[in-house]
């Protein structure tokens, strides 16, 4: 019996496409990281992937175990990821994951003094039991009047990332 709901519950998933959690902190007014999570959520719906592209303040962790995979994104705050996202990742249950699919990434100056969040979020991913579908993307941000930005053609390579890891994801 339980073979035969699993069995349903795969063919329902590949009907469906699989379930998706992008879920990302972004501390600017300018919302750098929101603007890739969105970026990446898109294609992957494009894609046919089921996607939930949450603001990490929005996100249940009790609803993540739901999803088949998950994207955790934060800006690189003092050498690395935000308290948020970290905390958000800590708050979920460890052992729970085996085999279920992520990848992390991050908005970062450009320069080699800047710290990476997306490694220490593709770390914490790790240890929670993940797959890490594809390397970490990393979003380059460049200041211009007392704000930050993203670096042209920056939103290009988010969705050229998405598109490699729609494949990824399914394959």
């Amino acid at each position: 019996m339980a073979t035969l709901k699993r069995l349903r519950d795969t063919i329902e998933t590949e009907e469906k496409g699989l379930k998706i959690l992008v879920v990302y902190d972004t501390v600017s007014a300018i919302k750098n990281t929101e603007k890739i999570a969105v970026a990446l959520s898109e294609v992957l719906k494009e894609k046919g992937l089921d996607v939930d592209c949450l603001y990490v303040k929005n996100a249940d962790p009790s609803s993540v175990k739901s999803y088949d995979g998950v994207l955790a994104g934060a800006p690189t705050m003092a050498f690395r990821a935000t308290r948020d996202i970290m905390g958000f990742l800590d708050s979920l249950a460890k052992d729970t994951f085996a085999g279920k699919l992520a990848a992390a990434f991050d908005t970062q100056v450009q320069s080699r003094i800047s710290g990476n969040a997306a490694k220490g979020i593709e770390k914490k991913l790790q240890k929670l039991g993940f797959k890490i579908a594809a390397p970490p993307l990393v979003a380059y941000v460049e200041r211009k009047m007392k704000e930050y930005y993203l670096k042209e053609g920056e939103l290009e390579k988010a969705k050229r990332y998405a598109e490699d890891l729609a494949k990824a994801l399914r394959s």
